[in-house]
């Protein structure tokens, strides 16, 4: 039987989600498993495999799969582990792409989330046909996945393209996640523009809308939905946190001079509210052989789709 589908699994800290994809990059099914359930591994692939059976009925069975593609925490792509990923329960180095090879027998490639989204976007989405564009993600964190002559860089270790961390603030830079200062991911995710957000309130006595909501429950799609109602503070989050990015993105360019900067994640539904900002930060921070070259693109991956989408395509270059 011909090998025409393959299996994308997105591994988060809670869930799982898995899917079957064809060469077209449409997921005929899909389901969700716990990820958080076995701090013994092997015990989470056994039920991963499970599901992965159960789904493969619904198109032509294990036959017809190619390979398997996951998107995981702290993945290495040569290696095939995870390694120390915080938010798993899985902790130290993880051989989970041996793993899950041995229970279903089939090859199984796998990277980190970010890297896995760049090479679903240059399979099935707005940068098809692209070799040289700059992936990142705009969520809770920000990720990013570099391609430079078609290829993903991985670097020496597996673990290159980590830009959420390269440091914007030097001199009392936010404190973030990773445990450093002033980092890109402190500013510019999800939580950044809650955290602008929390220090406008609590600096200044501008008068905002936001100030309607819990000051600890304020979140980026509460300032987003202000910033569409004409809320000026709200605007100016999105400016500042825009200005940041755009900045930050100059500097990507003049290592690699990208054809394009594609966004994607949850931030990106705020639209022209980043992304002229954005836009505007990019160029006036560009040396001026790259000015207006450019192009910034949100991506184009159905978003419920969009992690499984990203994770499948690694499975059909095996």
């Amino acid at each position: 039987m011909d090998r025409k589908y393959v299996i994308g699994v997105d591994i988060g800290g809670q869930t799982s989600k898995l899917g079957v994809v064809d060469t077209r990059g449409n997921v005929l099914a899909q389901s969700v498993i716990r990820s958080d359930t076995h701090d013994d591994v092997n015990l989470y692939v056994k039920d991963l495999a499970a599901a992965i059976r159960k789904l493969t009925d619904q198109v032509e069975g294990m036959a017809a799969i190619r390979g398997v593609g996951m998107g995981v925490p702290n993945g290495n792509y040569y290696r095939g582990t995870i390694e120390f990923a915080p938010n798993l329960k899985w902790k130290g180095v993880v051989p989970l792409a041996q793993l899950v090879s041995d229970e279903l027998g089939l090859p199984v490639a796998l990277t980190n989330d970010a890297n896995a989204a760049a090479v679903g976007e240059m399979t099935y989405g707005v940068a098809r046909g692209m070799k040289d564009f700059i992936m990142i993600t705009l969520g809770t964190g920000v990720g990013s996945g570099i391609v430079i002559g078609g290829n993903v860089v991985y670097g020496h270790d597996g673990f290159a393209g980590e830009l959420g961390h390269t440091v914007q603030v030097r001199n009392n830079g936010r404190l973030c996640g990773c445990g450093r200062n002033g980092c890109l991911e402190a500013y510019a995710s999800a939580v950044g523009v809650a955290r602008t957000a929390r220090e406008i309130l609590e600096t200044t006595d501008r008068g905002t809308i936001l100030r309607e909501i819990p000051w600890e429950k304020i979140s980026s799609k509460d300032v987003a939905e202000a910033a569409q109602q004409g809320d000026s503070v709200a605007i100016d989050i999105f400016n500042f946190t825009g200005n940041m990015l755009g900045a930050a993105l100059a500097d990507f360019v003049a290592f690699s001079s990208p054809e394009a900067i594609i966004l994607f994640g949850g931030l990106t539904k705020a639209g022209d509210l980043i992304k002229t900002p954005v836009v505007e930060s990019l160029n006036n921070n560009l040396l001026d052989l790259w000015k207006g070259k450019i192009k910034v693109e949100f991506s184009q991956l159905k978003e419920s789709d969009a992690a499984i989408l990203g994770a499948s395509a690694l499975a059909w270059e095996l």
